[in-house]
């Protein structure tokens, strides 16, 4: 694990590479939480995670669908939807130092028991609609971003 001022030092400095996940169910609705942390701490945002340091994405997904889902996923089980960028004016720091991120999109068709995730990242979950979640001014633009009729993927 990074130290805090480590970590501080990386965010001020440098992008963050993650992998986000859209979760699916078998209604086509996508799994979001409100997040309780910055950046974008109130908002409505998929699930998912930094990659750490000399971890390969197949570990960095397995651990992430754990951490995020309570249910282990292996990378080919998802499908890959693009990379994205993620830029945002604050950090879990500090409302002054921004973070940007490098975010790889990844959808698993799966349902998920609300009794079961976690609350760390995100205090509340809810499945949306995919109409729902683009004209909710409560969803991040970010977390708007993976789906067809807003989406700006950099391949």
């Amino acid at each position: 694990m990074l130290s805090r001022n480590t970590f501080q030092t990386i965010i001020q400095n440098t992008p963050l590479v993650s992998i986000d996940l859209i979760i699916k169910n078998a209604q086509d609705q996508v799994l979001l939480g409100r997040r309780n942390n910055r950046p974008a701490q109130g908002y409505w945002f998929v699930p998912g995670g930094r990659i750490r340091k000399n971890e390969t994405l197949a570990q960095a997904f397995k651990r992430l669908t754990y951490a995020e889902l309570d249910q282990e996923f292996l990378l080919g089980e998802a499908c890959f939807l693009g990379v994205f960028e993620h830029l945002y004016a604050d950090s879990v720091f500090d409302s002054e130092i921004s973070t940007h991120y490098i975010a790889m999109g990844y959808q698993l068709i799966v349902d998920v028991s609300f009794d079961t995730l976690p609350l760390d990242q995100h205090h509340k979950y809810q499945w949306f609609a995919i109409n729902d979640l683009l004209n909710d001014a409560h969803v991040h633009e970010n977390t708007k971003a993976y789906f067809p009729s807003s989406a700006v993927n950099y391949y």
